[in-house]
């Protein structure tokens, strides 16, 4: 896709500089932690091997995957602390791109897990860290600690610069990586989503950066944005697509790649909570899954 398709894209979603501000004025992703729960009285979805597995089927799906999924430490410059990090590799024959997979505010499930081997499926070298690595008792991480509620509120400790810190290590040792191509994009959801947004802003080596549901950085850090960014969103979600038209606009007035998907009849996380909303968030993975690869073999190989 070439830059002014994209930026066509951008200028598609209506611009309304006046509207809603952007990023950490609306964190919307720590609004939302209490909407994200996962729903357990809907019907599974059929297993669909060409998707992420839905939430309630993430921890057969990693079962059952021929994939090598591991568990590495790595280590964060300056400090003695360790970052646990899952990863994929994709089975091919020549060298593969990086995508740094940021969970949701819920921390590394086995959902995210499941995101990260379809990743690999499909062709990526997938790097799921835990951002809260260190923080839950004993020094663990997500795993350590009791329930999703103290996960959240771990969470929303990190500040950005840590968030930052982590990742730039996280995505050092994977671009290093004897079967890496070099390359390397973020993909993260809600909580992750904004944060894979905000990355793009503040680490130019950045190749490409997907958002599912997640707010923009503050209009003053867009001009830092090198990376070609695709967000992703549910229509029934309007504390974050409050946020889209100023950014989309801003975007489009820098001169910035920005594309724009908004799928009808879908909530938030509806990669995850695939079940839900009477097939709309279905119909929306099915579409966001093909074009979160497009974007990625674009930008990044694959």
């Amino acid at each position: 896709m070439t830059h002014a398709r994209i930026l066509a894209t951008a200028a598609a979603v209506s611009i309304a500089l006046g509207a809603a501000p952007l990023g950490a004025q609306h964190d919307v992703q720590a609004m939302h932690a209490g909407q994200e729960a996962p729903a357990t009285t809907v019907p599974a979805t059929p297993a669909d091997e060409r998707l992420p597995p839905s939430e309630e089927r993430a921890k057969a799906a990693l079962v059952s995957s021929p994939r090598h999924g591991e568990y590495v430490d790595i280590k964060l410059p300056g400090s003695a602390q360790a970052i646990r990090t899952f990863v994929v590799y994709p089975e091919r024959k020549d060298k593969a791109p990086v995508v740094i997979v940021i969970h949701e505010i819920f921390g590394l499930s086995d959902w995210i897990r499941g995101v990260a081997d379809q990743l690999a499926e499909d062709g990526f070298i997938a790097v799921a860290p835990d951002l809260i690595s260190g923080k839950g008792p004993g020094g663990g991480g997500t795993d350590s600690v009791a329930d999703r509620d103290a996960v959240v509120a771990l969470i929303r400790g990190l500040a950005p610069e840590e968030v930052k810190a982590r990742l730039d290590a996280v995505r050092e040792h994977a671009v290093k990586l004897p079967a890496a191509n070099g390359k390397s994009a973020t993909l993260g959801f809600c909580w992750g989503g904004a944060r894979s947004f905000a990355y793009a802003a503040t680490q130019p080596a950045l190749d490409a950066a997907v958002v599912y549901y997640g707010s923009a950085p503050e209009a003053a850090q867009l001009g830092s944005i090198r990376a070609p960014v695709l967000g992703l969103y549910g229509e029934d979600d309007a504390r974050v697509n409050a946020t889209i038209e100023p950014t989309a606009a801003e975007m489009k007035r820098l001169g910035k790649p920005y594309e724009v998907e908004i799928y009808p009849g879908a909530g938030h996380g509806f990669l995850r909570n695939q079940s839900a909303r009477d097939g709309a968030n279905l119909a929306a993975t099915q579409k966001a899954w093909p074009r979160t690869l497009a974007f990625l073999r674009e930008h990044v190989g694959g």
